[in-house]
């Protein structure tokens, strides 16, 4: 297996791959294909932070980070956030989406950003190293379990001086 950038001719092949994995999980479907397509669109969208599994060229799995600011009323600091991550359902549990995660932090890095924020399965988040965002006054803008909203830093005081509600690009409707 291999974890790539994505290139425009996998965008169907994305988007039939979100949906399928997203409708049968325990939340279903919530218009994450038509997000990435949207985010696509947004001027700060960096083909280098989306990326597939591909096994022997065939796509088994699929992340994407946009960028997010997190802002009070004197200060705003740029991160990303994970949304979303997919792996077709025969290939989940293999960690796929591990690697996924794994290659996007180091591209995210590499790209000098300091934090990535998720909303997702505690347990899942939790192993990859993302803690609740509330312990460093980091809200989100929408009501959302607070085990469920996380974070991590990308490098040592990542967070430091990092607080407030986060905002999300418009392509979230949020």
């Amino acid at each position: 297996m291999q974890i790539r950038t994505v290139r425009q001719e996998d965008y169907t092949v994305i988007s039939d791959l979100i949906l399928t994995a997203f409708s049968q999980s325990p939340n279903g479907y919530g218009n994450e294909a038509e997000l990435v397509e949207k985010i696509r669109l947004d001027p700060s969208y960096q083909k280098s932070l989306e990326v597939v599994a591909d096994q022997a060229g065939k796509i088994i799995g699929h992340g994407l980070l946009s960028e997010i600011k997190v802002q009070t009323e004197n200060q705003s600091e740029t991160g990303l956030c994970l949304a979303p991550l997919s792996v077709l359902p025969t290939y989940q549990g293999q960690g796929i989406g591990h690697a996924i995660l794994i290659e996007l932090e180091r591209r995210a890095k590499q790209a000098n950003y300091r934090f990535i924020s998720v909303l997702g399965w505690p347990d899942y988040y939790q192993k990859a190293g993302y803690k609740k965002a509330s312990l460093f006054g980091i809200k989100p803008p929408f009501p959302a379990p607070d085990d469920t909203y996380r974070i991590k830093a990308l490098v040592p005081d990542g967070l430091q001086g990092v607080q407030g509600v986060v905002h999300y690009l418009p392509a979230f409707g949020i």
